[in-house]
């Protein structure tokens, strides 16, 4: 998508003059880049309406739209938003960086991925479709960038997947992206084991070993029980025949 958008040459600078053009209706943006092949980057102080920049952000294209900037006092560039600053608190525009592009120059952008469809894989089979990653980068001409990536998830069945090579043939962009990048698949829902509602553990197969019965008495070396206050029974019973 390409987009118009006016700018006025600023001289002065510092935030004071930042906040002077923000009360009257603008921002304050910064033009980088060489204006033709083999000049040197000279970066351009310019001021634009943020009204119509916020529309150009919001479309389709976004960051990717190619834009004219017909900048009164001063030479007309096609640009691409290299970065915009916005105030956390209002949301409102503070300030923008523009790239001067060459139209026969080939570019890095970072194109978001959409998807169309529904998959058979989710629709049939019940499957999860997971959608891994959403945008990549691509080299592209300026004029070519795509405002997505559209991705036909239809018959994408349970075990499916979509690679950033399967979307690359015959584009008009080369991924810079890996290759063998996964996009999208689909994927099936593991259903846990129940476990008894009481919280009590599933006897093993053959059931349970019994479980060892411990004795209260203990026994000395000669075998013979002693109680539990650790005397012998024998000598009690001596003690018993002498009260006799």
């Amino acid at each position: 998508m390409e987009a118009v958008l006016d700018a006025v040459k600023r001289s002065t600078k510092g935030k004071n003059e930042a906040r002077r053009l923000r009360v009257a209706g603008q921002i304050p943006a910064v033009v980088y880049g060489a204006q033709k092949i083999g000049d040197a980057p000279a970066p351009e102080s310019v001021a634009v309406d943020p009204k119509p920049f916020m529309r150009i952000l919001h479309s389709s294209s976004g960051l990717n739209t190619l834009i004219t900037l017909k900048i009164a006092g001063g030479n007309d560039a096609r640009v691409l938003v290299r970065n915009v600053q916005i105030d956390p608190v209002s949301s409102h525009l503070l300030h923008a960086d523009f790239f001067r592009v060459n139209m026969d120059k080939k570019i890095t952008v970072t194109v978001p991925v959409t998807l169309r469809g529904e998959a058979r894989g989710v629709k049939v089979d019940g499957g999860v479709l997971d959608f891994v990653h959403r945008e990549i980068e691509v080299e592209v001409l300026p004029a070519d960038i795509p405002n997505s990536i559209e991705i036909d998830v239809t018959d994408l069945g349970i075990g499916g997947a979509i690679h950033v090579r399967d979307v690359a043939a015959n584009a008009a962009w080369t991924p810079v992206t890996d290759s063998d990048l996964m996009l999208v698949h689909i994927i099936t829902i593991k259903v846990a084991e129940e476990t008894p509602a009481d919280g009590a553990a599933v006897a093993p197969a053959g059931g349970a070993a019994e479980p060892e019965v411990l004795k209260k008495g203990k026994t000395d070396k000669d075998g013979d029980a002693k109680d539990a206050k650790g005397g012998d029974k024998k000598d009690d019973k001596k003690a018993d025949a002498k009260k006799k």
